[in-house]
């Protein structure tokens, strides 16, 4: 499987930090599995970045806390099938041992560099 992330990337332009997102949908719904958990937690994202003039692929950055490494595959699997063709954020992923809420099984945060003006 392609890996979904950069080894780095050069940003140039003002920067949108992105605070964790979670994976609540615009009526307060909760996905039950990590697939589409981590698809609500993108569209969440990219909402963010549109308010702001900008989309996914001017994502830089991404940090992913997952609640089981054991959903590393399926997470994988749908973030791949999320971001745009060949865009792939530098990115951190790191197992925690719980979020805000227990349903949760996944967050994100991340940064993005918006265009210029």
């Amino acid at each position: 499987m392609a890996k979904p992330y950069s080894d780095a990337l050069i940003a140039d332009g003002p920067l949108l930090f992105i605070s964790g997102q979670v994976p609540v949908g615009p009526e307060g719904e909760v996905a039950g599995d990590i697939g589409g958990q981590t698809r609500q937690v993108l569209d969440n994202i990219e909402e963010i970045l549109a308010r702001h003039g900008a989309d996914l692929t001017h994502l830089v950055r991404l940090t992913y806390y997952l609640r089981h490494i054991s959903d590393l595959e399926e997470f994988r699997s749908a973030l791949l099938s999320r971001l745009p063709d060949g865009h792939r954020p530098t990115a951190t992923l790191v197992e925690v041992s719980g979020l805000i809420d227990p349903t949760y099984h996944v967050e994100i945060d991340g940064v993005a560099c918006l265009p210029r003006r």
